[in-house]
């Protein structure tokens, strides 16, 4: 049966329920013995497990904009913003995948989905035992899956390997939270039962999307590395006080080194299971553009297509689980927010121009040399908001002899194929443009419209350059990153780092990462004397360990990872406490136009702000769960 999982219309069940969020489903009802009679109808309740999958291209219901990394203006703010912006409440809960929000289910129903189906596949009478138990395994992947995404947001929950019966009584149905330790081992050993029924890779067309051995282990890996991390850890600092009724501790109390162990045998185990299927670091082999065909044998550009394809080419080798149903065609995509206009088109259906990095993110993307900003002692990081003339050295990423900030000059490839910043270039609507986004200027503010680039920066990462905005039907669509082999990569870097300190297999692990992204190897940066502040830093754990951190905010810049990375590291209220920023976009002059100004605020209250609220309203129905702390 060849047919997209993600593309069926799916199938909704309506069954009795105690509350909001664990359903309880019949024994036996005419209704789930149809559902269960043939393969065809069966499929829609697969399809049912897949549609709960969170989508992060979708711009209101994607915590990509939840961080310090994008902004919008007031006018246009999204869920993830204003969550940033510490308007959070117990009693209308944003981003909640709990209770369900905007145009995303409870993760409960997802779960409850995905049992129905295990609980009844075997009564199917058209399929074979193999079959059966295949669908059986992506289900059981999912179900451990949307637990993963609870607790990443929740902490401890509880765990709903069943659905409850129709007999069930009050005190049965009124569940309790389990501890972290509980929840981990319970999706660790969920995902490994379903992996040997999973086929090993999915690659015919019609199926992509569709859970595989590759997928499930690269999930894992994430699940342990998070387990390991310095949140879920030992967090006495945190959670001394978080406990059940029974005064057993939610969040362990003691950091257990042998957690990073199983992270980094869970992520080699990905790696090498992933390469041997034909997993690789993404490289662009297609005819470059005509624009581009004269530049594209300079190394620097070549790397701006490896950069930006690796995100925007369809289910390619890099890819290892791509959500298969991008929003599609109408006004709610991620890519739509970033795309710029094009002032020559007519029409701007598509084309918002209103999702912008901040100053922030700008500044986080490395110097040509592999190395940050304030570290490289080539760089100028004193005057780097000053103005300067661009250079014919500067030429393949910035416009020769006009006139930017020093910020904007001898960046990595990774900053020029992620950034459209003032007299730098954007490969968009199929063309090269030359930007010039001061006020009344081709890319600039032209008027008082709310569909502007707040900051003065436009975000080229997730937008495909062939994209036109000017009819949705004219956006590339691509199945939005879930994994990549890149994480695998620096998965396996931070847990080793954790468990042995610098090896050169961390190293190793680093460096492929850094070399598609065309900079200096770790040691290479970090061994010079003459260009690393820091000299060696890498030679240390825990200077290793801020190395692997910063690659990790670049490479997966605004693609979903930094809210949780920031937080699993304990390190959030060091980001997201502080007013972002960008240039003065209402002003027309050189120098007004680079005037920093504030346009947007941020605040974390740590350790509140560290997990979500549960609703008040949840809390009334179960009054067995435990709210979490500071709410």
């Amino acid at each position: 049966m060849k047919r997209n999982i993600l593309y069926i219309l799916v199938f909704s069940l309506t069954l009795s329920s105690c509350d909001e969020y664990l359903d309880i489903v019949p024994d036996q009802t005419q209704e789930l013995d149809l559902l269960f009679d043939r393969e065809e109808s069966a499929y829609n309740a697969l399809a049912t497990c897949y549609s709960y999958l969170p989508k992060n291209d979708d711009l209101y219901s994607s915590y990509v904009t939840a961080t310090d990394a994008l902004t919008t203006p007031v006018a246009k703010e999204t869920a993830g913003i204003r969550l940033m912006k510490g308007l959070q409440s117990a009693s209308n809960p944003l981003m909640s995948y709990w209770s369900g929000y905007e145009r995303h289910g409870s993760l409960w129903r997802g779960i409850r989905s995905c049992n129905i189906l295990i609980e009844n596949m075997d009564n199917v009478v058209d399929m074979t035992q193999e079959e059966k138990d295949s669908w059986k395994a992506e289900a059981q992947f999912l179900k451990a899956y949307y637990h993963f995404t609870l607790l990443k947001y929740y902490g401890p929950i509880p765990i709903t390997d069943v659905n409850l019966p129709i007999s069930a009584n009050d005190q049965e149905v009124r569940v309790k939270r389990n501890t972290i330790d509980e929840c981990v081992s319970y999706i660790s050993e969920t995902i490994d039962s379903a992996i040997p029924n999973l086929p090993l890779r999915v690659l015919n067309n019609n199926d992509l999307g569709r859970i595989d051995q590759v997928i499930a282990k690269a999930i894992k890996s994430r699940v342990l590395l998070y387990a390991a991390s310095p949140l879920f850890n030992g967090n006495s600092e945190f959670y001394s006080g978080f406990v059940n009724d029974e005064g057993d501790h939610f969040f362990n109390q003691t950091y257990d080194e042998n957690k990073w162990q199983l992270a980094m045998d869970a992520s080699l185990d990905a790696l090498n299971t992933a390469i041997s299927q034909g997993a690789s670091l993404y490289e662009f082999n297609d005819t470059p553009p005509v624009f581009d065909e004269e530049n594209y044998e300079e190394e620097s550009v070549k790397k701006l297509y490896n950069i930006r394809y690796s995100i925007v080419d369809r289910w390619n080798d890099e890819l290892l689980w791509g959500h298969s149903n991008p929003v599609g065609t109408n006004w709610w995509q991620l890519q739509a927010g970033s795309l710029m206009k094009d002032p020559t088109s007519s029409s701007v259906e598509a084309a918002w121009q209103w999702v912008a990095p901040t100053l922030r993110s700008v500044e986080m993307y490395y110097t040509l040399n592999g190395l940050p900003i304030d570290e490289d002692l080539t760089f100028d990081y004193t005057n780097r908001y000053e103005v300067t003339n661009i250079g014919s050295n500067q030429n393949a990423n910035a416009q020769f002899a006009q006139r930017t900030v020093n910020l904007h000059l001898n960046r990595e490839p990774r900053f020029y194929a992620s950034i459209g910043f003032d007299r730098g270039y954007n490969r968009t609507w199929g063309r090269l443009w030359n930007l010039k986004m001061r006020k009344g200027e081709t890319h600039g503010r032209i008027a008082n419209s709310g569909d502007y680039l707040i900051t003065g920066y436009a975000l080229k990462k997730i937008v495909h350059p062939d994209s036109e905005g000017d009819g949705y039907d004219k956006i590339i669509q691509y199945s939005w990153p879930m994994i990549r082999l890149a994480e695998l990569y620096l998965n396996y870097a931070e847990a080793a780092n954790e468990v042995n300190g610098p090896t050169e297999e961390v190293y190793s692990m680093l460096n492929s990462i850094r070399d598609r992204a065309g900079i200096n190897t770790v040691e290479q940066a970090w061994s010079d004397a003459t260009i690393a502040a820091t000299v060696n830093k890498h030679t240390t754990k825990d200077g290793l360990r801020e190395i692997i951190q910063h690659e990790r905010l670049i490479e997966f810049a605004f693609e979903g990872h930094r809210y949780n990375d920031l937080r699993r590291w304990k390190m959030a209220e060091d980001y997201l406490n502080s007013p972002v920023k960008g240039w003065s976009v209402d002003l027309s002059t050189e120098d007004g136009f680079y005037t920093l100004r504030d346009v947007g605020n941020r605040s974390f209250s740590s350790p509140r702000d560290y997990l979500h609220p549960i609703s008040i309203n949840e809390l009334t129905i179960n009054t067995n769960l435990i709210q979490n702390p500071g709410w």
